[in-house]
């Protein structure tokens, strides 16, 4: 199971994350208080260590923008978590993948969890992520994820954190995607993401 450790936009951030080791580490291009600017996220991309992949968040982005950022290697895998359809997706893949100095461009597609109620949508996307909104920092009721069959490798968001973890991670998710729940008072808080990343790898 892979960890995602997302919102980073302080060195200090980077630092923690070089530290523990998650296998994905999130940058956000949308309206946060953890918004970075595509130069800072540039900065912040390659002070992180080798091995750690870098994500892009993304609502409604102009495929270009995505792009750009895919082509200088501040990101190599695209979320999105607005209303992109799946005509977007094709291009915003096309265009990426013609860049062929990157790792193979990929893409995780926001569900939110009360969809899981209704038919889960096909999409040419490489991933799920499941949530209960962007940024909301909680959880959404998991018992609806033992209703449905998911298709693609899955990534469980909403108010992870340490106390909840396990219980996240009996759900057996592809990885488990951590923001506010590694933070103190909206800043990331180095031992809980040491914590956190320690408990996934024990099990």
């Amino acid at each position: 199971m892979k960890i995602k450790i997302c919102g980073l936009f302080r060195d200090e951030d980077i630092d923690y994350v070089n530290e523990a080791r998650p296998d994905y580490a999130g940058f956000v291009f949308t309206g946060s208080k953890r918004q970075v600017s595509a130069p800072l996220a540039q900065y912040l991309r390659f002070r992180l260590a080798e091995g750690i992949v870098p994500v892009g968040v993304f609502i409604n982005a102009p495929v270009p923008m995505i792009a750009s950022l895919y082509s200088n290697g501040t990101i190599s895998i695209a979320q999105l978590h607005g209303d992109e359809d799946e005509s977007y997706i094709a291009h915003l893949k096309k265009t990426c993948s013609a860049n062929k100095t990157q790792t193979q461009f990929k893409v995780i597609k926001v569900i939110k969890g009360e969809a899981l109620q209704k038919n889960i949508p096909v999409t040419a996307a490489d991933y799920y992520l499941i949530d209960s909104g962007a940024g909301s920092g909680k959880t959404f009721n998991w018992e609806l994820l033992n209703t449905k069959k998911i298709d693609k490798p899955w990534f469980l968001a909403g108010g992870v954190n340490l106390k909840n973890i396990k219980q996240a991670m009996a759900l057996n998710p592809f990885a488990i995607d951590i923001s506010s729940g590694a933070e103190t008072d909206g800043i990331k808080d180095r031992e809980k993401i040491l914590q956190l990343v320690s408990v996934l790898r024990k099990e």
